[in-house]
């Protein structure tokens, strides 16, 4: 990853959220889209702002690998975790497929019966 130093500083610290982030292939770079690196509280005026792209470093090989695989129907990168290795900033990312329509009509039903029930459990157990 291209990081600044006050971002590494953070990372250091675990203030890294992931959880909307995706990546994206643009021309001959893969981009980390929407990771919130929150700021370095002693950073002051040289702080970075914590929703900004950051460039992946891959070879020219993977890169063009993941870029066929995006262009194909459904599939998306998403970072797993950022870690340290030898003190360089690590993302490990992976190909993901979305859910179709009904499998998300699927989930929610599931999640939708899962809460009914833990509701008449804790109802029951009131009484």
């Amino acid at each position: 990853m291209v990081l600044l130093g006050t971002e590494v500083k953070a990372l250091r610290e675990g203030q890294a959220n992931l959880r909307d982030a995706y990546g994206v292939v643009r021309g001959n770079a893969v981009w980390l889209l929407n990771c919130h690196i929150a700021q370095y509280s002693p950073g002051g005026p040289f702080n970075h702002e914590p929703l900004r792209p950051r460039k992946l470093l891959l070879n020219d090989r993977e890169i063009a690998k993941l870029g066929g695989k995006t262009q194909q129907k459904g599939l998306t990168l998403v970072p797993l975790r950022i870690y340290f290795r030898n003190g360089i900033a690590k993302c490990e990312i992976a190909l993901a497929r979305g859910k179709k329509q009904f499998d998300r009509r699927r989930s929610e039903r599931d999640k939708e019966a899962r809460r009914e029930a833990s509701e008449a459990l804790y109802r029951y157990r009131r009484r």
